[in-house]
């Protein structure tokens, strides 16, 4: 398996130059997924030449997030739009999670997208775009016709692939149904002989227990910026 620190620190670049590459915009050294599929982008090396690809690659006005261990300071030309910090966690094993019941889960895809984008918009568990359920598997829980809690797939570097957009409706919660969902979508990953990842909000300490509980450790810290190449003047 590849080093981890060497995959995981850019993690979307490895995606989009890796598994993703078909679904990739820009060659070189500048990437990023189409703004239908994902908000994110990056470059191999954050050094002058990689900024000005970058820069060449969303043009003027054109926005994108770069997230690693440490964005640095923004080069001239370059303005933030917004910025985090989150932790990235890996399981290396898993623990099952104790649960009252077994729900039963279904497989999502493009034809749930609406209600999807619905469920993380009214959650917020991070960037959620109408076709981001093409990037991975993708599985919920459905009640009543409605779709109450969700998680997938979205990163996938060699050997690793990501835990996202986990999040559970505000009448389904207390169910445990969230540890449920990344515990089933952690173990599918593995099964394939990949390495289960994701990232959790630095204030969000009820996820990281979920998380913690089912074996994810923490490995890293990580910065999220949202920046865009200022116009010319």
């Amino acid at each position: 398996m590849a080093d981890p620190a060497a995959v995981l620190d850019n993690a979307v670049w490895h995606a989009l130059a890796g598994p993703h590459g078909h679904l990739a915009e820009g060659v070189g050294r500048a990437r990023r997924y189409p703004p239908e599929l994902s908000v994110f982008g990056a470059v191999d090396v954050l050094d002058p030449d990689g900024w000005a690809a970058l820069g060449n690659l969303l043009g003027p006005g054109g926005s994108t997030v770069l997230f690693r261990p440490q964005v640095g300071g923004l080069p001239p030309g370059w303005r933030a739009l917004a910025q985090g910090r989150g932790n990235q966690f890996v399981a290396w094993s898993l623990v099952a999670p104790e649960a009252d019941g077994a729900p039963e889960i279904v497989d999502l895809g493009p034809a749930d997208a609406e209600r999807m984008r619905a469920l993380a918009t009214l959650t917020r568990p991070g960037p959620f775009a109408l076709r981001t359920s093409e990037l991975g598997h993708f599985v919920g829980v459905v009640e009543g016709g409605e779709l109450v809690a969700m998680a997938g797939e979205r990163l996938q570097p060699d050997g690793f692939t990501e835990i996202s957009a986990v999040c559970t409706h505000p009448s389904a919660r207390g169910r445990g149904l969230a540890a449920i969902l990344t515990h089933h979508v952690a173990t599918q990953i593995q099964a394939r002989g990949a390495v289960p990842f994701l990232h959790v909000a630095e204030a969000n300490d009820g996820a990281r227990r979920v998380y913690e509980r089912l074996g994810f450790t923490f490995r890293t810290s990580v910065e999220f910026v949202a920046v865009t190449p200022e116009e010319s003047s």
